[in-house]
C-alpha cells in the first residue's frame, strides 16, 4: 500500500478542528477555490511583494484542497457534488494561477506574450482536467491514480512555484508551463484514445 502522500498528511492536520467547528467538506472547498483566486489576483497584480504573498496563498489553497476529501470521509458526508466541486474548484484555481502569472510578467521580458502564454498554460490545464474527469467515469476504481514516489504525487511540482516565485524565476517557469501543458494535455488524450481502441477490441 503506498503511504499517504506528504500535502495530504499535512492536510490531515486541518480535520479535527474542522470536525470539532461543524465546517463542511464543501465550504472548506470553497474556501480553498477562493484562496486559490485571491493568490492568482495577487500575481497578477505583480507589483513589489504581492507575488510572493501570492505563492504562499496558492500553496494553502493547495493543501486545503485536499482537506476537503478528507473531512468528507472523516464525517461520512462525501457526495458526488461534493466529488466534482473539488475537481472543478481545483482546475480554476490552476488556471488562474497560470493567467494570474502571465498579467504579472507583462512588463517583463516575456511582454505581451506573457499572457497569451499563461492563458495558453490555463487553458490546456482546463482541459486535462476534463479529460480527467470524463475519463474516471468510464475507466475501473484506481486507474486515475497518480504516479507518486516517496509521498510526492506528480501534481505536487505546482508546490515549486512557492520557490520559483521567491527567486525571481517566474518567467523560465512560465516558459515551461506553456510548453509541458500542451504536451501533457496531448498524452492525456492519448492515453483515452488507446484505452478506448482497447475496450473497442475487447482487450
Amino acid at each position: 500500500m503506498n503511504a499517504m502522500p506528504w500535502d495530504q498528511r499535512i492536510a490531515s492536520g486541518f480535520v479535527e478542528p474542522f470536525v470539532r467547528l461543524g465546517v463542511t467538506p464543501n465550504q472548506v472547498t470553497a474556501a480553498s477555490l477562493m484562496l486559490g483566486l485571491l493568490g492568482a489576483a495577487l500575481y497578477g497584480w505583480g507589483v513589489g511583494f504581492a507575488p510572493h504573498v501570492g505563492a504562499a496563498i496558492f500553496a494553502l489553497s493547495t493543501v486545503l484542497d485536499h482537506a476537503d476529501g478528507q473531512l468528507a470521509r472523516r464525517t461520512g458526508t462525501s457526495s458526488r457534488f461534493g466529488h466534482y466541486f473539488d475537481h472543478v474548484a481545483g482546475a480554476i484555481s490552476y488556471v488562474g494561477l497560470f493567467i494570474g502569472i502571465g498579467v504579472g510578467l507583462r512588463h517583463g521580458d516575456l511582454a505581451g506574450w506573457a499572457i497569451l502564454m499563461g492563458a495558453a498554460a490555463g487553458i490546456c490545464v482546463t482541459g486535462i482536467f476534463g479529460m480527467r474527469m470524463y475519463m474516471e467515469r468510464r475507466r475501473p476504481s484506481g486507474y486515475l491514480d497518480q504516479p507518486s514516489f516517496a509521498g510526492f504525487e506528480i501534481e505536487d511540482v505546482l508546490y515549486l512555484v512557492v520557490p520559483i516565485t521567491w527567486f525571481g524565476w517566474l518567467e523560465p517557469f512560465l516558459v515551461v508551463a506553456c510548453i509541458g501543458a500542451p504536451v501533457f494535455a496531448a498524452w492525456q488524450i492519448l492515453d483515452y484514445l488507446r484505452g478506448r481502441t482497447a475496450v473497442e477490441r475487447g482487450e
